[in-house]
C-alpha cells in the first residue's frame, strides 16, 4: 500500500513496492529512460555526429580512410618482414596475421575512445545540465552510440578485407550482433560510472590516459590467449576486453562457435559492468549537477 510523507510541509505519496517489484524497476528503469527521451537522444547524437568532422571537405571519408590505411599497413607489414599466420588452436584454420591484429584493435579501439571520454562528458554539457531538466544519464548512452558509428565503419572494412583475401566470410558472422550488442552494454555502463567519477574529479581523465594505452599490452591484441602460459592464459580474462576479443575472432576470422563458457563470462560482465554503472550515476545524479 501506498503510504504518505511529509517534506517541506507537503504530503507526497509514496508507493511502497515489493522486493520483486523493485527489481523489475531497476532492471527496466534504463531502457525506460532511453525510450523516453529517443527523440531527445536522437537530436544530440545527429548533432555530434556532424560535428565530427566539421570544417572538413572530405568528411565521413577520413572515418573509412582510417581503418584502410590501418589494415593495408598491417598487411603490408606482416606479409614483407614477418609471416605470422595465426591459428585458433583447435582445428589448425589460420587466419592473416593482419586481419587477426585489426580484430583486436577494432575492439580495443572502441573501448579506448569511451574511456578517454568519458571521465569529461558530463563537464563538456555543463551549461545544459546546470540550465535545463537535462537528462545527464543519456549523455554516456549518445556517446557510445556515436562511437558505434565508427566502430562499425572499422568493422566493415574488416569483413570487406577479409573476403577480398579469402573469397568467403563465414556464416558465423551473423552472430556479431549478439556480440557486439553486449558490448555496447559494457561500454555504455562503463561510461556512467566513469562520468560520474570524472564529475567529481578530473583525476579520473588523468586516470584513463594513463592506463588506457597500457592495457593494449595486457589485452589480447597482438597475440591469443592459447599463446600464453599457465597460468596466465587463464587470468588474462580478469581484463573483460579478452573475452570480447576472443568471441569476435571465434565467428569472424575462425568461422566458428565461441566457447560457450568465454561467451557467458562476456555477457556477465556486460550486465554487471550496464546495471553497475546506472547505479553509480543514479545515485550520485542530483549530486553531480552541484558539483560540476
Amino acid at each position: 500500500m501506498p503510504s504518505v510523507k511529509v517534506v517541506n510541509g507537503k504530503q507526497i505519496v509514496v508507493e511502497n513496492l515489493g522486493p520483486i517489484e523493485r527489481l523489475v524497476s531497476f532492471v527496466s528503469k534504463p531502457f525506460v529512460r532511453m525510450w523516453h527521451h529517443r527523440d531527445l537522444i536522437a537530436a544530440i547524437l545527429r548533432r555530434e555526429v556532424r560535428e565530427r568532422f566539421k570544417g572538413s571537405i572530405a568528411g565521413w571519408i577520413w572515418a573509412i580512410i582510417a581503418p584502410l590505411l590501418a589494415i593495408g599497413v598491417y598487411t603490408f607489414a606482416f606479409t614483407t618482414t614477418l609471416s605470422l599466420p595465426v591459428s585458433d588452436g583447435t582445428d589448425g584454420k589460420q587466419v592473416s596475421y593482419s586481419l587477426f591484429i585489426f580484430s583486436g584493435i577494432i575492439v580495443f579501439n572502441f573501448f579506448s575512445e569511451m574511456a578517454f571520454r568519458a571521465p569529461m562528458l558530463l563537464h563538456e554539457y555543463t551549461h545544459f545540465i546546470k540550465q535545463t531538466i537535462f537528462p545527464s544519464d543519456m549523455l554516456p548512452v549518445i556517446s557510445t552510440l556515436r562511437a558505434t558509428a565508427y566502430t562499425l565503419i572499422s568493422g566493415a572494412v574488416m569483413l570487406i578485407f577479409q573476403f577480398a583475401m579469402t573469397g568467403s566470410l563465414p556464416w558465423t558472422v551473423l552472430l556479431l550482433p549478439f556480440i557486439f550488442i553486449p558490448f555496447m552494454a559494457f561500454l555504455i555502463g562503463m561510461s556512467w560510472f566513469l562520468a560520474a567519477l570524472g564529475a567529481f574529479t578530473r583525476d579520473a581523465g588523468y586516470l584513463m590516459i594513463t592506463i588506457v594505452p597500457l592495457f593494449m599490452f595486457a589485452t589480447p591484441v597482438f597475440y591469443s590467449h592459447a599463446q600464453l602460459p599457465e597460468p596466465f592464459n587463464f587470468w588474462i580474462y580478469a581484463n573483460a576486453l579478452t573475452g570480447f576479443v576472443e568471441v569476435m575472432r571465434d565467428v569472424v576470422l575462425f568461422g566458428k562457435l565461441p566457447n560457450m563458457i568465454v561467451y557467458g563470462w562476456t555477457l556477465l560482465i556486460s550486465v554487471f559492468s550496464f546495471y553497475f554503472g546506472y547505479w553509480f550515476f543514479d545515485r550520485y545524479r542530483n549530486v553531480i549537477v552541484d558539483v560540476l
